[in-house]
This record gives structure tokens, C-alpha cells and sequence, in this order.
């Protein structure tokens, strides 16, 4: 039986077909009216969703839009969209730069809008605030976040291109920062300070480097940052949490997070796979916001807008290397 909430999908790549259409299908709130994509390939590649190429060739609208869009469509395609009223789930991060961000700074209303941080909703991520605020990661703490991610694999020609394309717009700071800081700033609840950065281009025919890290204060607690992509053979990806009492080790692909304290190790690893319950916890959040059972949307442009701001000084310090 068709849900209740009429949305459509826009953009039918990787993370839009992957990750947010089987999230829509498996939601019975859902009617799910179509697919938009102005690529005639991909429309076809989902020939059991009716598809049109622009949102403005849609027959009737919709109660929601989800934007699964690269970032420098989706800015002027989400200030389109809310700027008509609807309510929009933005892919993040939101733009390429926040200079880029203008069409949606100069709307008057954003409250319609929540920002794909996906991760943010990870029940592992709602633990480890838990223990940071309650014990037994209470305190300063040594955190490190080394993100690895979109191994170079040499027999997978289209993967590289899709990647490059995104180098173009931005180092990966610019897109795994964006989930990265909104995880720390939701852990950690401080104003984070820059100390420096740093880049490293291990590919000259690359248009920005592609490893990239920092190091950050977040009140008495220290940051240490690492994005990387494209290289054949990568580091682990990680998160680890270091305090007084306790450590906390979060995996960066799966989300199983490992607790180790004097006495014992305890180890909290959701069942379902972590595209699917994050996906899944976020588009219901979208719907709590549409049919007014949620306050504000969560996270929205202010934290949307706070994760850009900062992944863009740590990418322009790493290249420019100054404050």
C-alpha cells in the first residue's frame, strides 16, 4: 500500500540509486512518484520508476524533494525548490564553497531543508556522545579521525573519472569534512578552533590534492584530521576517542565501535548495515519534519552551513598554509 508522503528523488548516480531509492522503497510512508535525472542512461537504468529529466517536466508536485545531487547542483537546485515552498532533503555537502551558498543565504525561509549529514544518525554516534557526556569519556580527550576512502583501483575506469570530477570542485576535505566536523560538533559540543593544516598532491594531473589533514582544538579537547582518496592502496579509515579512562574506536566503514577501559572491552555493533539503518533513520527524520512531527529539521542549515565553513578554512589553510 502506497505511503502517505509523496517524494521524489532527484539524481539517479551512485549514492541516489545505492543508498536514498531502496531507503524510499523500504519506507512504507512513502509513495515514491518519480525519478528525475537529466542523463537518458541512468533514467533507464531504473525502468520500473517513472523518471523525467528536470523537476519542472513533473505532472503534479510533490509533498518533498530528495536532492541526491553533486554539490554544485545542488545549491541553486535546493534554493529553487524551497524557494517554492517544498520541503527538500539536500545530499551534502550543500555547495562547493560557502561563497557558492548565496542562492540559499539570500531565501528567508530555510527551515523546509534538511542537510544528508547521513552518519549523523548512526545509533553509534548517539553511543559515543553518551559516553563523552556521561562517562567514561568524560574529560579532555585525543581525538583522531583518519578518512580513507575511494581506493584507486586501476580495472575500474569509471570510478577514477567520477572521483577526478570531483577533485575538480574541491579537495575530499570538502566531503568527508563535511560528515567528519558535524560528527565532532554533535560529540563534542565546543566551537572548534584551526590550528594548521596541511596537503599532499600524490598525483600532479590531480586539480587539487588529495590527501589532506589538520589539527583542531575543540575547547580542552585536541583534533587530529585526515582525508584521503585515490591512492591504490589506502590507510585504515577510523575514528578513535582517547581519554583518561577510556578509549573508544569507532571503524569508519561499518560503525562498529569498541570501548576499552581499565577493566574491560565493550563492543556495540548494530546488525543492519550501516547505509541501510542511517539512511533509513534520516528519511524518517525528513518525514517527522514534513508532516510536522518534528520542531526543526535535524541536522539543517545551520549545520550544514557550519561543517562547509570549516571544511573550507581547513582546505584553503592546507594549500595556503597561513591563518
Amino acid at each position: 500500500m502506497a505511503g502517505s508522503v509523496r517524494l521524489v528523488l532527484v539524481g539517479l548516480g551512485d549514492i541516489g540509486v545505492k543508498a536514498h531509492l531502496p531507503a524510499l522503497r523500504r519506507n512504507e510512508r512513502v509513495q515514491l512518484v518519480a525519478g528525475v535525472d537529466p542523463d537518458p542512461a541512468r533514467r533507464a537504468a531504473v525502468a520500473d520508476l517513472d523518471t523525467v529529466a528536470d523537476v519542472g517536466e513533473l505532472d503534479e508536485k510533490p509533498d518533498g524533494y530528495v536532492l541526491a545531487t553533486p554539490p554544485w547542483v545542488t545549491t541553486g537546485l535546493a534554493a529553487r525548490l524551497l524557494g517554492e515552498g517544498h520541503y527538500v532533503l539536500a545530499e551534502k555537502p550543500l555547495g562547493t564553497s560557502t561563497d557558492a551558498l548565496r542562492p540559499l543565504r539570500d531565501l528567508p525561509d530555510r527551515s523546509r531543508l534538511q542537510v544528508g549529514l547521513t552518519y549523523r544518525h548512526d545509533p553509534a554516534i548517539e553511543r559515543l556522545r553518551d559516553w563523552i557526556e556521561h562517562g567514561p569519556l568524560d574529560g579532555p580527550l585525543l581525538v583522531r579521525a583518519h578518512i580513507y576512502d575511494e581506493r584507486r583501483d586501476p580495472d575500474d575506469a569509471e570510478h577514477e573519472r567520477r572521483i577526478r570530477r570531483t577533485l575538480e570542485h574541491g579537495s575530499p576535505v570538502m566531503h568527508e569534512g563535511s560528515h567528519v566536523f558535524d560528527w565532532l560538533a554533535y560529540l563534542l559540543g565546543e566551537t572548534p578552533e584551526l590550528h594548521d593544516a596541511w596537503s599532499v598532491r600524490t598525483d600532479a594531473t590531480f586539480e587539487h590534492p588529495n590527501l589532506v589533514g589538520a589539527r583542531l582544538a575543540y575547547g580542552e579537547s585536541e583534533v587530529l584530521t585526515e582525508f584521503g582518496w585515490l591512492t591504490d592502496a589506502l590507510p585504515r579509515c577510523e575514528l578513535t576517542f582517547l581519554g583518561q579512562r577510556a578509549q573508544a574506536t569507532l571503524d569508519g566503514f561499518t560503525f562498529k565501535l569498541t570501548l576499552q577501559t581499565a577493566n574491560e572491552t565493550e563492543t556495540f555493533d548494530d546488525p543492519r548495515d550501516r547505509t541501510e539503518r542511517c539512511f533509513d533513520r534520516q528519511l524518517d527524520r525528513f518525514l517527522d519534519l514534513i508532516t510536522g512531527q518534528a520542531d526543526r529539521a535535524m541536522p539543517g542549515w545551520s549545520e550544514g552551513l557550519a561543517s562547509l565553513k570549516l571544511s573550507e578554512q581547513v582546505a584553503t589553510r592546507a594549500v595556503e598554509g597561513a591563518p
